[in-house]
């Protein structure tokens, strides 16, 4: 591996201090003086590697998301798509907990410039609904999928943060829970009875009507769900092509 030059060394060494001074803070909030104190360096040199303190706080959390990435990506998967599911909620909100003005600086205000560390996090999301989706557990299009993960997952551990409250809180098991409901059907059991053609082509011509008539009052969680109940009825299984139509 290259040697790092030492404007790298200073731009981590900014990057370090600033950090630990973020997570000493009970407000989330520092001064940039403390952080050229604590690193050693002038004023101008902070505003020349990061332009200003939003720049310098977008790279803290790129940086410290970062390394939390590559642990969790060091995992080895168990095979099992829901199980990497599960393990994964609980990793992001304990996270979340255990850095509340990284997480907060992360998903509570608005980052621009480029790949942010909520964007790297959810595009790793969307590949692992892509992972349930082939494995036929996913019970909704895998973007509709990850925004619902998303917004309960990103919501629940902000409020654990607001309220001071642990990663081990039973309010977090119980979204993950009912999040782990809506998104993901359960497994097919051996023996269950086959989709028969004509179940099929009723399934499919009851989700054509679906803008019409009394279905089309249904509110819009509902239909979403019969949407995917009527897709996976709508395809017959091979075994029961024989069936009588």
């Amino acid at each position: 591996m290259r040697e790092a030059s030492p404007a790298q060394r200073t731009r981590a060494l900014i990057i370090d201090a600033a950090a630990d001074l973020l997570a000493a803070s009970a407000s989330g909030e520092f001064s940039t003086r403390e952080v050229c104190d604590a690193a050693g360096v002038t004023a101008p040199t902070l505003y020349h590697h990061f332009g200003d303190k939003d720049g310098l706080l977008r790279e803290v959390a790129a940086d410290r998301f970062s390394r939390y990435l590559t642990r969790k990506q060091a995992l080895v998967t168990t095979g099992d798509p829901v199980g990497d599911f599960l393990r994964g909620w609980d990793l992001h909100v304990e996270f979340g907990v255990t850095n509340p003005a990284l997480y907060t600086i992360m998903y509570g205000r608005p980052m621009d410039g480029g790949t942010t560390p909520a964007d790297r996090a959810y595009a790793a999301l969307v590949a692992m609904m892509g992972d349930l989706e082939r494995a036929g557990r996913l019970r909704m299009p895998i973007g509709t999928a990850a925004d619902l993960v998303a917004s309960a997952a990103v919501g629940v551990t902000l409020h654990l943060i607001r309220t001071r409250a642990a990663a081990g809180d039973h309010l977090s098991a119980l979204v993950r829970d009912a999040v782990t409901a809506a998104v993901i059907s359960p497994p097919v059991a051996p023996g269950a009875a086959s989709v028969t053609p004509r179940l099929a082509r009723a399934a499919a011509r009851l989700e054509a009507e679906m803008p019409h008539g009394p279905v089309g009052t249904l509110r819009a969680s509902e239909t979403t769900l019969l949407r995917e109940w009527l897709a996976q009825l709508s395809v017959a299984s091979p075994a029961a092509d024989g069936a009588p139509s």
